[in-house]
């Protein structure tokens, strides 16, 4: 017999995360072992003799580095013929019960974090619900928009455009629908009723496409969407209802018709393009001056900034007019991080840094779409939860899971992995900040998602014409409402896209990003949603509680959640008791 197992109790204690400094206990199950030796890498290697209790237990404990970042940890045993063996966590990286090396050998790892480390209390549990501004509702803004080169659709639910006019491409970024901040204020209501506790909006600065992705202006709203005046407005009537706003950070980037980059010279500032006269030239990477520049993944059309340049620093940090700070001062409760790994670690720090001292309370949410506990980024192995950098991250590897599970492409067992590994290496604060999403503007909408229907192997003209049919539409429904109960059985913040309570569908971009149908919803599937998240906006049980997670077969997943009236999943005391069961079946 040889055993240890990091998602089981009694292997280490504490199990999890480690603040740094705290001391951890290990132990192994064994009995034909003449000696066991721990293995623990941090920097270097460090050995540690495990002692034997005479049956079949061997323990040893170790005290964690002081500075945060990782432990990887093995075993060496020693058995009484002479045989040697390496014993390690399973290859798939996600830890649990080890494995036998007999050559090569992965590691148990331990992430140590800030025991100072805290994320904003309304984030624990939050109920987020994301708005693509364009295509929510509109409604008059006082905004003029100048721009003649945009396409408007004048029928709120028209479907998109081919054969535009002027060269536009089809489907392109150029087709608006004309969603406003007054009209995201108009449905403040709808939204309170429906169980939403944050907002986070897309993109919502002066840009040329309807994405805003490619920023034009930092400090000005896009006058299609509104003033900052009516930004202002809506931050304050949406606290009060409740609800907090997340804004976009686009920071790894800008757009090229910007007042930064200025190529057009739609902007009365000389931009990078016009030469070293602007004050803007280091902010970008000229490889031949002025046609070839550095872009995020190539995209023209997204010239891509130098964070180490100390300009744009100040501009991002410094100073009563930094943008980081300016729009929290606005009334904005945070930042979600568009592409947070492709901003240096350095940069990342400064940005907290900047924003708690702002307002302790405000956010720093990451778009990281893999373990951001160990992601490797331009040769980079870097965590994102050690207190220095993200409060959480979008949680991707777990919409992944959940609907391998619920299309049949994995078991129950492979989604509670996945659960008890993320509960393995997110700290509790981390883990309990998670934005736990199905659908997204960057995904196929997520009734299509849940029955492999997402079109990319079909032409745009094809994808837009593409509709589920009736039995098609119903098995989603209700493989959709599975991964709704899992996302609101887990620890996190169940996340629901626009439009998705409502019955939308539709592939991958630009077709999941189609008018919310105001007027035409799937009023049952609405309701469905609705209870799922008022109910646990108002569970302490389900947002604070302690989460057992099981698989009892293939087919079933489940869930238990408890307070036991003196602490709760945070630390924090509590006089709540209470318990909920799910017993979730695909």
């Amino acid at each position: 017999m040889l055993l240890h197992d990091s998602h089981q109790p009694g292997f280490r204690t504490p199990m999890g995360p480690a603040p740094a400094g705290s001391r951890i206990s290990f132990s192994v199950r064994c009995d034909d072992a003449a000696a066991i030796i721990l293995r623990i890498w941090h920097n270097d290697e460090h050995d540690f003799a495990m002692t034997f209790d005479g049956r079949d237990l061997w323990t040893t404990a170790v005290t964690m580095p002081e500075e945060p970042g990782w432990v990887w940890y093995d075993f060496i045993v020693y058995h009484p013929d002479g045989h040697t063996v390496r014993y390690g966590a399973p290859d798939d990286g996600l830890g649990g019960e080890g494995r036998v090396y007999e050559q090569g050998l992965h590691s148990w790892q331990i992430t140590i974090y800030d025991a100072a480390y805290k994320t904003p209390a309304f984030l624990h549990g939050a109920t987020i619900y994301q708005i693509f501004p364009d295509r929510f509702f509109k409604a008059p803004t006082a905004g003029a928009d100048q721009r003649t080169d945009r396409l408007i659709h004048r029928d709120w639910n028209e479907d998109f455009f081919f054969n535009h006019p002027d060269g536009m491409l089809d489907n392109g970024s150029m087709d608006f629908w004309g969603g406003t901040l007054n009209g995201i204020r108009e449905k403040l209501p709808y939204l309170r009723d429906l169980g939403v506790t944050v907002i986070y909006l897309n993109p919502v600065f002066q840009a040329h496409s309807n994405h805003r992705y490619d920023t034009g202006d930092y400090t000005r709203v896009d006058p299609m969407l509104g003033t900052e005046e009516e930004l202002r407005e809506l931050f304050a009537a949406a606290k009060e209802q409740g609800i907090r706003i997340l804004l976009d950070g686009v920071f790894s980037h800008t757009g090229d018709d910007s007042i930064y980059f200025n190529r057009f010279g739609h902007y009365p500032e000389i931009g990078a393009w016009q030469g070293e006269r602007s004050k803007y030239f280091h902010w970008y990477t000229f490889e031949h001056f002025p046609e070839k520049y550095r872009c995020w993944w190539g995209v023209r059309c997204m010239p891509e900034l130098r964070k180490d340049e100390p300009s744009y620093q100040r501009f991002m940090f410094r100073g009563k007019d930094a943008i980081v700070s300016r729009w929290l001062e606005a009334g904005a409760s945070g930042w979600r991080l568009d592409v947070a790994d492709e901003l240096p670690m350095d940069f990342l720090r400064k940005l907290r840094k900047c924003v708690k001292k702002t307002d302790p309370e405000a956010v720093v949410l990451g778009e990281v779409w893999e373990d951001a506990s160990n992601k490797v980024a331009y040769g980079e192995m870097r965590c994102y939860c050690t207190g220095d950098t993200l409060d959480s991250v979008m949680n991707y590897p777990l919409r992944t899971a959940i609907l391998d599970f619920v299309t049949g492409r994995s078991t129950a067992h492979d989604l509670v992995r996945l659960i008890h590994h993320q509960a393995e290496v997110y700290p509790v604060p981390f883990l309990y900040s998670l934005m736990n999403l199905i659908g997204s503007h960057d995904r196929a909408r997520a009734l299509n998602a849940v029955i492999d229907r997402e079109g990319q192997e079909l032409s745009k003209r094809d994808q837009a014409a593409m509709r589920l049919t009736h039995t098609e539409y119903s098995l989603a429904v209700k493989r959709l409402k599975t991964c709704f109960d899992i996302l609101f059985a887990l620890p996190g913040c169940p996340t629901v896209y626009y439009g998705d309570e409502a019955g939308l569908t539709g592939g991958a971009d630009p077709f999941c990003r189609r008018p919310y149908p105001w007027g035409s919803e799937d009023v049952e599937l609405q309701r469905y949603i609705r209870g799922r998240m008022t109910h646990f906006r108002d569970s302490d049980v389900l947002k604070y509680g302690l989460c057992e997670v099981e698989a009892p077969d293939d087919d079933t997943i489940v869930i238990r959640r408890t307070l036991d009236g003196t602490k709760d999943a945070l630390g924090r005391r509590t006089r709540v008791k209470g318990k909920e069961v799910f017993h979730i079946h695909r």
